[in-house]
């Protein structure tokens, strides 16, 4: 797991329009990615959408918010759509950047153990520094804790 003060780890994946987002693109500014289970799960939906109706406050500070899933493209995009949601979702299939940044967990489902994603905020500085990572996240709420702590910075 990655911890304050360390360098967010680079990325490139595509979005639900198959564009390609790297961490270089996001150089001087903050930047939320927040990783985040399946697409179209009540609690993801929740977190989603709640960045979602923040991003203009958000935009307003230079900040600017991503959704990591392992999800694939088309699913991202069948999302966004049915949820109004306007945060950029990122592609991560084979979990590489999950895998770099620590949020992978073995989890037993229907007595299988799976590997899935541990719902996780890493707010990165304009530096490309990691400057807050919240694990274990709540989504009801969580887009308005981020927001405070983006204020801070």
């Amino acid at each position: 797991m990655l911890n304050q003060g360390d360098q967010a780890p680079a990325f490139e994946l595509p979005d639900a329009d198959m564009s390609i987002a790297k961490l270089s693109d996001y150089q001087s500014r903050p930047l939320v990615l927040f990783f985040y289970v399946r697409d179209d799960t009540p609690g993801c939906t929740t977190e989603a959408i709640e960045f979602s109706d923040l991003e203009n406050n958000f935009a307003r500070l230079g900040c600017t918010v991503l959704g990591v899933s392992r999800d694939d493209c088309i699913r991202h995009g069948a999302f966004r759509d049915k949820h109004g949601i306007s945060v950029r979702l990122l592609a991560d299939k084979d979990g590489v950047a999950c895998k770099d940044y620590g949020v992978l967990v073995n989890r037993e489902v229907d007595g299988v153990m799976r590997e899935g994603v541990n719902r996780t905020t890493f707010i990165i500085d304009g530096q490309g520094l990691i400057a807050h990572v919240l694990t274990g996240v709540t989504p009801k709420g969580h887009a308005a804790e981020v927001f405070k702590l983006i204020k801070e910075l």
